[in-house]
C-alpha cells in the first residue's frame, strides 16, 4: 500500500439513475456535477456561475427558492460591461437590461429545478469571504474592482451552521424531500497563502461537520478533501499550476463518489454506458463498409434500449447521420 486511504462508510441513502440533481459551489461542483452529466444524470451545474464561499452560495440557493431579484445596489459597470456582485462574471453584458435577463432566467431555472430536485451538493472552496466597505454587502465575486472597496474576513464557523439551517428552513417547505451533500474542495486557494488557505479549509470541515451533526437525517459528507490530501497527496496528482487536481486525481475522486452514493442500477449503468461511449466516439477507417454500417445498427439499438433510463436522443440521432 502506498497511500493512506480515506475510509467511506456506504450512504443510507443513494442516488438512483433518475434522480434530478444540483450540483454548486467552487469550481470543483464542475468536476463532479460534469462527471454526473456524462454519465446521463439529471444535473444542474452552477447555475449562478462558480460560488466560493458559504455564505454567498447559501443566500444564492435561498433567494432562487423565493425568486427574490437582486437589488440596485448589487449591480456594478467596470470597463463598459455590467456586472452583479451577487453572482460570477460568467454573468457580463455591456447593457444593463441584457444582464438583468440573465439573472432572472438563472434564478428562475434554478427556482424550477430545486423544486423538483433529489439531490443538492455543495463544494465550500473557502471561508474567507468579501464584504462592500460603503454598504456591507457580501459579495460573491468582487469584479475586478479595487480591494479598498471590500473588507475582508474569514466566516465564523457558527455563523456558516447558522446560514445554513436559514436555508434549510426555507428549503424544507419549499422541496421537503431534498438531501445534501456536502464536500470541501481540494483546490488550494494560495492567494490567501498556504497557511491562511489552511485554516480557511479547516473553518469549512469544522462548519460542515456541526452541520451535519444536527441535521444527520438529511445531510452527507463526502471527503473530496480528505481524498486528495491524503491518499493522492503527491504533485503527480495535481495539474501543471500544483495547485488543481489532475484529471486522474478527479477520475479518482469520482469513482470515490460512485461507489458511495449511486444505488447498484446506477453503477451497473455507469459500466455499460462506458462501453456505448467509446462506441459512438469510434472513428472508423471506412465509414461507408459493411461491417461498420452493421456496427452503427447494432449501436443504436443498444442505445434505443436505454431510452426508457435516459435521453440518448442526441446519440443516437448522431449515429443515425452516419448510416447510408
Amino acid at each position: 500500500m502506498f497511500s493512506t486511504p480515506v475510509h467511506i462508510a456506504p450512504s443510507p441513502h443513494k442516488i438512483f439513475l433518475r434522480a434530478k440533481i444540483l450540483s454548486i459551489g467552487s469550481c470543483f461542483a464542475q468536476v463532479i456535477g460534469q462527471q454526473l452529466q456524462e454519465n446521463k444524470f439529471d444535473t444542474f451545474i452552477n447555475p449562478f456561475g462558480t460560488l466560493y464561499n458559504p455564505a454567498a452560495l447559501f443566500r444564492m440557493l435561498h433567494q432562487s427558492i423565493n425568486q427574490m431579484l437582486p437589488s440596485e445596489e448589487t449591480y456594478l459597470v467596470r470597463e463598459g460591461m455590467h456586472y452583479n456582485y451577487k453572482f460570477h462574471s460568467d454573468f457580463s453584458a455591456p447593457h444593463r437590461k441584457d444582464l438583468e435577463a440573465q439573472i432572472e432566467q438563472a434564478i428562475t431555472s434554478t427556482h424550477q429545478f430545486l423544486e423538483m430536485a433529489d439531490w443538492l451538493l455543495i463544494t465550500l472552496g473557502t471561508a474567507f469571504s468579501y464584504e462592500k466597505v460603503d454598504t456591507q454587502l457580501l459579495v460573491s465575486n468582487c469584479h475586478k474592482m479595487p480591494a479598498s472597496h471590500f473588507h475582508k474576513r474569514m466566516l465564523e464557523v457558527e455563523e456558516i451552521s447558522l446560514r445554513f439551517d436559514q436555508l434549510l428552513r426555507a428549503m424544507d417547505a419549499f422541496n421537503p424531500r431534498l438531501r445534501y451533500i456536502f464536500t470541501v474542495s481540494p483546490v488550494r486557494h494560495i492567494r490567501d497563502t498556504l497557511q491562511q488557505n489552511s485554516v480557511s479549509k479547516a473553518s469549512l470541515r469544522v462548519a460542515v461537520d456541526l452541520i451535519q451533526q444536527k441535521h444527520a437525517d438529511k445531510v452527507f459528507y463526502f471527503p473530496s478533501y480528505e481524498i486528495m490530501m491524503d491518499e493522492l497527496r503527491d504533485y503527480r496528482f495535481y495539474k501543471a499550476d500544483m495547485i488543481h487536481p489532475s484529471e486522474v486525481a478527479e477520475h479518482y475522486i469520482w469513482e470515490k463518489f460512485a461507489s458511495t452514493y449511486l444505488d447498484k442500477e446506477a453503477l451497473q449503468f455507469i459500466a455499460n454506458w462506458e462501453k456505448l461511449k467509446k462506441a459512438i466516439q469510434h472513428k472508423p477507417f471506412h465509414p461507408e463498409s459493411s461491417h461498420h454500417q452493421n456496427f452503427l445498427k447494432k449501436t443504436i439499438t443498444q442505445l434505443q434500449q436505454l431510452s426508457n433510463k435516459v435521453d440518448v436522443s442526441q446519440e443516437i440521432s448522431y449515429l443515425e447521420k452516419q448510416l447510408k
